[in-house]
């Protein structure tokens, strides 16, 4: 399989702390790889340097076979924390207001209300929206400059179930869009529904990276991956 993205060594200090140490990922072209963690893990510390809102303190990413440059960040959509609306205006609107500072085709922004379901919100304005409703307008927003990777960081965080579900599947149409998606969560159930392939980060250690198949219980992996990386720190510690 082609690789989409890959990172060799990336290291992240703050100060004389590692938040993120010789972290390499490995994420295929059309997967969906779930990027997990607990809290202060370091996930959207390498998310960020993914994205380009951060610069690594060492180590390369390689995007598409090459190394990462700054005209590759526009084939890279991202919703990282709360999406960047506007609550004064509609979803059209924001997309509008969007689309104009990336310079992309209007016609777009019909074709991503469309993907995330957001089509008959007609001028109702953001701030009414659910926070389903505007996790959905924040990946249409990460959708308009027609990404090869999407970049998920906590995607479920306070949405109801139903919420959830339609997350789910709109995650899950990515691939066959042409689509690699990467995801970072603590709900690992939702990572088990999803993803083809996971990381597991603990104190910024790349603990453990495979694909994942049916019948692995993602809980005992994680838990395990995590006790082993406390273990180790209490013995250099």
């Amino acid at each position: 399989m082609e690789m989409m993205l890959q990172t060799q060594n990336l290291c992240k200090y703050f100060r004389k702390q590692k938040a993120v140490n010789n972290v390499s990922l490995n994420i295929e072209k059309g997967q969906i790889y779930g990027l997990l963690g607990p809290n202060g893990a370091g996930k959207s510390t390498t998310l960020k340097m993914l994205t380009g809102m951060m610069k690594p303190t060492a180590g390369k990413i390689y995007f598409d076979g090459k190394l990462l440059d700054r005209k590759d960040l526009s084939k890279i959509g991202a919703l990282i924390e709360n999406p960047p609306i506007y609550e004064n205006l509609s979803a059209r609107e924001n997309l509008k207001v969007r689309q104009l500072l990336l310079g992309t085709d209007e016609n777009r922004i019909d074709e991503v209300l469309q993907i995330v379901s957001l089509t008959n919100t007609g001028k109702k304005k953001a701030g009414q929206f659910s926070l389903g409703m505007k996790q959905r307008l924040g990946i249409a927003m990460a959708l308009l400059g027609e990404p090869e990777l999407l970049i998920l960081d906590e995607p479920t965080n306070g949405l109801d179930p139903i919420g959830i579900e339609e997350l789910r599947e709109l995650i899950q149409s990515f691939p066959e869009q042409g689509i690699t998606v990467i995801l970072s969560s603590h709900i690992l159930s939702e990572v088990q529904l999803l993803a083809d392939k996971v990381g597991i980060i603990s104190g910024g250690i790349l603990g453990y990276e495979g694909a994942l198949k049916q019948g692995d219980n993602l809980e005992d992996l994680f838990m395990n991956v995590v006790r082993k990386n406390q273990k180790a720190g209490e013995i250099h510690g």
